[in-house]
């Protein structure tokens, strides 16, 4: 047991009580506890931990304002948190960065001083945040350029911190860099002239596995372009060639199994980078099979595969392409089974067999106006784009909502399956017009997440929205303080020009 002297009598007894609340938890049956209980223990005892976490902060910095570890011999202060309480190099230096950035020194007269992220101390101390949060919000401003005003960037902050407190650490690394974005609009990114020069995509040899490496860096508008192609042709259950049962081409097709879809989605283990490669494949084969890059050398510019009836017949072997590349069998013939690409096959004579081709297209109005309106995803702290969306029906269809665009938005897959009545389930409504957003969707989370359900809109998409706002707000509040301020220095006596309260 920790023993703390008379002058830290207070603070010995609170230690002591925490050491024994710990203790009955430790012993304390839990089988009595319902799920929600659980549920609301996983909060409280969080949000506890994360407190504790900043008063770590508060010992960290009254032991170097002290100059402990000088005293007892330490080379710094992380060499006294490794030593004195045996954690990893790694743990003690996040603990002092973050009391770097969240603790309250103490100027030379023994005044506190602001923490360099106010606003993220506050929400560490409420307990909504835990020292993840705090590092990402850390690593965030230290990319702020050093051009951007102090005005901006004390909004900035705020911003942060108010999500972190709903969001994950991940997304608020998310966050940070499209509000960097707003903050420098130019970025560091290199000049169009040395991207030009940097651009490049380079396709390596075929191994002795038949695989090819590919590397190099796309421009954004190359990128900008990409995107949109594996948004459409790369959701979870499209174009898997690993499952007989994926539905195949566009996800857009009217004649899509919407269920097939979804039960393939389910099986579907491929990461998203597989994804990915298997989508551009199929942009490919759509795009060569389209005929709108015309003719090369006489011939359609197309992928042309050439084998033997034996090689067909026997299944086995390795087919050649007229550019060179290497196949083998089994890919040929899933290529010729889904005929997209010009795909010649011929007989022992030299005589082609087959050749086939496909193509298909599709666009929507009302997309286009939700697209501008909510940029992607609404549901908060999602950050899919909105290439990545389905409309949304606020109310839904089964309930009488009506195909209209007041009661339709953007969400994901992911986040669109969780709205539904069961346990876990969101809600999804029109906010109200005397609301903070009027018209936006707001999202209303089930208890686990939040138990008082307190309805939520996405800033993910109007980031720069919310820091104009928020800028806007923020100018207001202070010219406010200091006009109160002024009053108040004026009807004071003795101030320059200040009078008693008769005074003019």
């Amino acid at each position: 047991m920790l023993s703390i002297g008379v002058r830290g009598g207070e603070v010995g007894a609170r230690l002591a009580a925490l050491d024994a609340a710990v203790d009955g938890l430790l012993e304390d049956d839990l089988t009595g506890l319902s799920n929600d209980d659980l549920v609301e223990f996983f909060q409280r005892f969080e949000t506890v931990l994360r407190k504790a976490a900043a008063v770590g902060h508060r010992m960290i910095v009254e032991t170097v304002e002290r100059r402990v570890p000088e005293d007892l011999g330490c080379r710094s202060v992380n060499d006294f948190l490794v030593g004195t309480l045996r954690i990893s190099g790694a743990d003690a230096a996040r603990r002092v960065r973050g009391a770097k950035k969240v603790g309250t020194w103490h100027s030379l007269d023994g005044e506190d001083m602001e923490p360099e992220l106010p606003a993220t101390a506050a929400a560490q101390r409420a307990g909504a945040i835990g020292p993840d949060h705090v590092a990402a919000v850390a690593k965030v401003m230290r990319k702020v350029p050093h051009g951007v005003g102090f005005d901006e960037i004390t909004v900035a902050e705020q911003i942060l911190a108010d999500a972190a407190c709903s969001v994950t650490p991940e997304e608020v690394a998310k966050i940070g860099a499209h509000l960097l974005a707003y903050l420098n609009p130019d970025g560091d990114v290199p000049d169009e002239k040395e991207r030009k020069r940097r651009r490049g995509l380079r396709i390596g040899k075929q191994g002795v596995d038949l695989m090819t490496p590919i590397s190099g860096l796309i421009d954004p508008e190359t990128r900008a372009l990409l995107e949109p192609v594996l948004a459409k042709l790369a959701r979870p259950g499209m174009n898997n060639p690993d499952d007989p049962e994926s539905p195949s081409g566009d996800v857009e097709s009217e004649t899509l199994d919407r269920d097939a879809l979804a039960k393939a989605a389910a099986r579907d283990t491929r990461t998203a980078v597989q994804r990915n490669h298997d989508a551009l494949k199929v942009a490919l084969r759509q795009l060569l099979s389209s005929g709108v890059l015309g003719s090369h050398r006489g011939l359609p510019v197309t992928a042309i595969l050439t084998m033997t009836v034996r090689q067909l017949e026997d299944a086995t072997g390795i087919v050649t392409t007229a550019s060179g590349g290497l196949v083998p069998i089994r890919d040929a013939l899933r290529m010729a089974e889904t005929a997209h690409p010009v795909l010649a096959i011929f007989d022992h004579h030299g005589r082609p067999l087959h050749l086939g081709r496909a193509k298909r297209l599709a666009s929507a109005d009302q997309r286009l106006a939700l697209i501008a309106a909510s940029g992607g995803c609404t549901r908060p702290g999602c950050d899919a784009p909105a290439t990545l969306t389905a409309v949304h029906h606020i109310t839904e269809w089964r309930d009488g909502g009506a195909t209209d665009i007041g009661n339709e938005d953007l969400a994901c897959d992911a986040c669109h399956a969780l709205v539904h009545d069961g346990p876990g389930g969101w809600e999804t409504r029109v906010a109200s017009a005397d609301s903070e957003y009027p018209g936006r969707t707001e999202w209303i989370p089930p208890p686990h997440i939040d138990p008082e359900q307190r309805p939520r809109v996405n800033h993910r998409h109007h980031l720069g929205d919310l820091l104009s706002a928020a800028l806007a707000h923020y100018r207001a509040r202070r010219e406010d303080e200091l006009r109160e301020h002024r009053r108040r220095w004026l009807r004071e006596p003795g101030g320059d020009g200040a009078g008693d309260e008769g005074s003019p």
